[in-house]
């Protein structure tokens, strides 16, 4: 029964065909050393003199550590691969073997070897290619066979010829104790190449492993940039939204806001919104969770608020601390004077309309 093919797989079987192997040499390229090896010297007749040969086009001799038998169809006349870091925060150390990609993190919230396992095995996963073993705390993982197969001859009548490539590559993932930049290591540890189902019997040089390690490795990047841009985007956002902030007043007891959010993102917070409050931010402590502050006039602020209500809020300079409230995920905001000790409950009472409003405003993601 003939199959159903289309007239330019039709034109495509008559033709010659080739496999990856022959790809990596130029055509008829065994015959051409052999004739250019061979070929014979100019022969001068008796009675006339040797020509003035030119030396401008001579092929100097090769160093020491030159291959001498990469010549005739030993010669790859692939162009090299170009690595393509294109992942933020990621930049490409070459090896022999192998491909180390050396990774910075994004994002201090978050935990980086757990990012970079999660990332590859998503791409991995995305790719439908299992992992055969994982080993997280030695920042281990082997995927098992990645195959591709290109049909090299078509036939009307039986079954295609397919050159099918099956490899499998190991990731090493190192962290530095400090946890915000490390390296991921690739080398290809097993080749297999078929041609219709026969095995080619494949020898890999050190060009081949770095070729097929960089094509591998620039999938696995290009996925981890995509990733990547979307956390970044997520986070931005989130910084983006505002947060809600409760006034706790209580008998005896000085006032004080309460921001429903962590301490990182209350702090990031409230660097973009005191001084659009009209505070001067002139030192910081985030191990202390101390914001220095001076207001300098506060009339033209506090009236823009509240038309000409008047603030017991002199000039000079105040603190800002901020307590971590770990059981609920919330963060303490409290207003201090230059003597780090609570303003009165009235002047936290008034700010506090102004400022939860600011706090509260979702911002525009650029």
């Amino acid at each position: 029964m003939l199959k159903q093919v289309s007239p330019l797989i039709l034109i495509a079987a008559v033709t010659a065909c080739s496999t990856p192997i022959d790809r990596r040499q130029a055509n008829d390229v065994d015959q051409q050393y052999q004739d250019l090896a061979s070929a014979p010297k100019l022969v001068i007749p008796d009675g006339l003199n040797q020509p003035t040969y030119s030396k401008e086009y001579d092929i100097p001799e090769v160093g020491a550590k030159v291959d001498k038998t990469l010549v005739g169809s030993n010669l790859d006349i692939r162009p090299p691969l170009q690595v393509l870091p294109m992942a933020a925060g990621t930049r490409v150390e070459e090896g022999d073997d192998n491909i180390k990609i050396m990774v910075e993190s994004i994002d201090n919230d978050s935990d980086l070897k757990q990012e970079i396992f999660d990332v590859l095995k998503e791409y991995f996963a995305s790719e439908s290619v299992q992992i055969r073993a994982e080993d997280y705390e030695a920042g281990t993982f082997e995927t098992d066979w990645i195959e591709s197969s290109e049909v090299v001859e078509s036939s009307l009548w039986g079954s295609d010829k397919v050159y099918l490539l099956r490899q499998r590559y190991k990731y090493d993932v190192d962290i530095r104790p400090h946890g915000r930049s490390g390296s991921v290591t690739i080398s290809l540890i097993e080749h297999e190449e078929s041609y219709d189902g026969e095995q080619q019997e494949i020898l890999l040089s050190g060009e081949d492993k770095r070729r097929y390690t960089i094509d591998i490795l620039n999938d696995s990047i290009s996925y981890m940039s995509i990733k990547r841009a979307q956390a970044m985007k997520a986070k931005r956002l989130k910084q983006s939204l505002g947060i809600d902030v409760d006034l706790i007043s209580e008998q005896d007891e000085p006032a004080y806001w309460l921001a429903n959010a962590k301490f990182k993102r209350t702090w990031d917070r409230l660097r973009i919104v005191l001084p659009e409050m009209g505070f001067e931010i002139v030192d910081m402590d985030s191990n202390k969770g101390l914001l220095y502050i001076n207001v300098v006039d506060d009339s033209g602020f506090w009236s823009s608020l509240w038309g000409e209500k008047k603030l017991s809020l002199d000039e000079g300079s105040y603190r800002i601390e901020l307590k971590d409230d770990s059981a609920d995920d919330k963060t303490q905001i409290h207003l201090l004077g230059a003597d780090n000790q609570p303003l009165e409950s009235e002047v936290v009472i008034a700010v506090y309309e102004g400022f939860s409003e600011l706090m509260e405003e979702d911002r525009k993601v650029r």
